[in-house]
């Protein structure tokens, strides 16, 4: 795990997940990475942290940088426990929110649920005021009746308002003066406006952004000022950076008031960190799957490039709500190592419910009476009760036994061992469709990827998935079981702004689109200057939302900046006729295309960690070798395996299925008829057998 870098302090970063909390302390003058792992503690999460750093050999006092992903901001809304909110919007708007775009995407589902809004509709008020679509004020600001509302709704115990007027991505001035009238009659309120988070169109997207911002304000605000306050009291004096969907980092005070851009901050870092590995081993393209406690993510790498969306709907395709922010494309799955499994109509089911860290799966012996997907690899031999974490945390094998064999294996009459196979499958063939879709729903194969597997669990099921995929190769990163928060010391800063701008493409303006992009620079540069010391260098990326005449949906083009230096229409044109290509097979070289928005990256490159590669030539694998167990595999049975310490590997190394390669935070299922080989950077290559 040694590194080296041109200058030396330390940096920490700490992934807060909903079972796991992981600490990374990496430093730069020795060159040295410590980690930590402990359970979360969702009482106070500070306290998991503060744990994990010490399990890391490291304090905050010591460190000049802390970086931070938590869960803290998708769990509110998925868990709906955020604080009661108000919304103000343009007069006869009103129920825009709960209207939402009266489409079923499940038209056979005789139980389909419609989306459920975070906002009642008796704290959703009218406001007189009205703009066009140009930002031209056709009605002006009832500054009065904004007084009035907000008196109301602090009555009816609101502790958040969210504020959306029409057309306010054209001219916020409305939106900007009913923040000021509220923030000054209340200011103990937490207080949004749609135009700080989005500067789209498409009106009830922005209005579900901004409600699930004014949601989990209260909370994530709250959250971060006591992380802030508890980072002073034991002598940190460095800086305090948070972890944004797009895998970027902003400062803290950022982060308080544009809380739901920290929403998937953890799993973000995940990627970051698969795109690094990817670049040291020259892999273009990847799946990262992280599978944790609770839940399993996975994003892709395509062309060396982090795959990033405008937008997400939070609680799935059918019934969720969306957000309209630029992030990484992340999808999520209520699979995780937590994760219960329970009949259901006779059928077996696994999650989303999770046993999370407390009372944990059964196995823990915190309480845990559920079966859970950990309780069944320590079943079938997969985990050794004696060595997980290290030995830190010893299992309950019994506890587990009996777990499964009341609650799953005797109502479906079926041995314990049976009964655990059926629920890792159940659950293998759920995170293969959320692999599946987050690279077909873009045009993309995943059988044409590897698959890169972290997180505490992922290493455990990743070879099933892949063989439910026909992924040819599966890599393992070093020290998985804390990837998140190792990936976030390769984070940079960033800001993303979107500016919609509705043009012919034939006769857009480059003088008006230099412009444009010119002030989301500037403004980007602006946001990052507070983090000027951090910053090696910025650079800045463009895009922009396009679409053939007569479409209604854009897709997204990364543009090289090149080709609007050289004003080469025909390069873009051809850039977005590649990507409509991919994602929906069509493509039209003379069909006329339309511009709806326009994209900016502003980006501050930090100093990254850098891997030494190690030398071959090392001991055998027999050198790591540590004994034999019984381990079940689906469809061969229980075969004696061979368990080797990862740490003992060295570069070059070569094992043959079956095996268990195990390591403190995470082991790695190695199939009969699978092969591993260990990399220069001490990453698994593990080559998935065919029957």
């Amino acid at each position: 795990m040694d590194m080296k870098i041109n200058q030396g302090r330390l940096r920490l970063s700490a992934d807060v997940g909903g079972t796991f909390t992981d600490v990374a302390a990496f430093d730069e003058k020795t060159g040295h990475l410590k980690l930590g792992k402990t359970l979360t503690t969702p009482k106070r999460l500070v306290d998991g942290i503060e744990t994990g750093v010490g399990k890391a050999d490291a304090s905050f006092a010591s460190a000049e940088l802390f970086l931070h992903g938590t869960t803290v901001a998708i769990n509110t809304i998925l868990e709906r426990t955020g604080a009661p909110c108000a919304l103000l919007t343009t007069q006869g708007f009103r129920d825009i929110y709960e209207i939402g775009r009266v489409n079923r995407p499940e038209a056979y589902n005789l139980f389909f649920k419609k989306h459920v809004p975070l906002i009642d509709r008796d704290m959703r008020f009218d406001i007189r005021e009205r703009m066009d679509a140009s930002g031209k004020i056709l009605i002006p600001l009832d500054e009065a009746q904004v007084l009035e509302v907000a008196s109301e709704a602090v009555k009816g115990g609101v502790k958040a308002i969210a504020i959306l007027f029409l057309h306010s991505y054209r001219n916020p001035v409305h939106e900007k003066r009913a923040k000021e009238i509220v923030e000054k009659a209340f200011p103990d309120l937490f207080v949004t406006a749609s135009h700080e988070l989005s500067q789209e169109y498409r009106e009830y997207e922005r209005t579900s952004t901004t409600a699930a911002n004014a949601y989990v304000g209260p909370r994530v605000r709250s959250y971060l000022s006591e992380m802030g306050t508890h980072l002073g009291d034991t002598g940190f004096t460095g800086t305090f950076l948070v972890v944004q969907s797009t895998g970027g980092l902003f400062d803290i005070e950022e982060a308080q008031n544009s809380c739901i851009r920290m929403l998937e901050s953890g799993p973000a870092a995940g990627v970051i960190g698969s795109k690094t590995l990817c670049a040291n081993i020259g892999l273009k393209n990847a799946i990262a799957f992280d599978m944790g406690g609770t839940t399993a993510k996975a994003g892709v790498i395509y062309d060396g490039e982090v795959l990033m969306t405008g937008g997400a709907l939070v609680g799935g395709y059918a019934s969720g709500l969306p957000l309209q922010i630029p992030m990484i494309d992340i999808q999520e799955v209520g699979t995780g190592g937590g994760s219960i499994a329970h009949i259901e109509a006779g059928a077996l089911r696994v999650g989303p419910e999770s046993a999370g860290a407390q009372p944990g799966p059964a196995c823990y012996g915190q309480g845990g009476s559920e079966p859970t997907v950990t309780d069944c690899n320590l079943v079938l031999g997969r985990l050794a009760s004696d060595r997980f974490l290290g030995g830190e945390m010893k299992l309950d094998l019994a506890a587990a036994r009996d777990a499964l064999d009341a609650k799953i294996a005797r109502p479906l009459g079926l041995d314990p061992v049976e009964a655990a196979d059926g629920i890792l499958r159940v659950a293998a063939t759920k995170m293969s469709h959320m692999v599946r879709w987050v690279t077909t729903e873009r045009g993309l194969d995943a059988a044409d990827f590897a698959l890169i597997a972290y997180g505490g669990a992922g290493p455990l099921h990743a070879t099933m998935i892949a063989r439910e995929l026909r992924i040819a190769k599966v890599i393992i990163p070093f020290a998985p079981g804390h990837f998140s928060a190792y990936g976030m010391l390769f984070a940079d800063l960033r800001r993303d702004l979107v500016n919609t701008w509705f043009k012919p493409f034939a006769d857009a303006s480059f003088d008006e689109m230099e412009a444009l992009y010119s002030a989301m620079e500037k403004r980007g540069a602006e946001d990052l200057h507070r983090s000027r010391d951090m910053m090696v260098e910025v650079v800045n990326q463009r895009g922009a939302d396009m679409r053939y005449v007569g479409q209604e949906h854009a897709v997204s083009v990364d543009i090289p900046i090149e080709l609007f230096k050289t004003r080469d229409r025909a390069g873009i044109k051809k850039h977005f006729d590649a990507v409509h290509e991919t994602r929906y097979g069509y493509s039209n070289a003379d069909e006329k295309a339309e511009i709806v928005s326009l994209r900016s990256a502003t980006i501050g490159l930090m100093r990254k960690p850098e891997r030494e590669a190690m030398g071959k030539g090392g001991p055998s694998p027999d050198a790591a070798g540590r004994g034999k167990r019984p381990v079940y595999f689906s469809g061969v049975g229980t075969v004696e395996t061979q368990t080797y310490e990862r740490a003992l590997l060295a570069a070059g190394n070569r094992i043959d299925g079956p095996a268990l390669i195990e390591e403190h935070a995470s082991t790695t299922v190695v199939w009969p008829q699978d092969k591993v080989e260990v990399d220069a950077f001490g990453n698994l290559h593990i080559e998935i057998g065919r029957a």
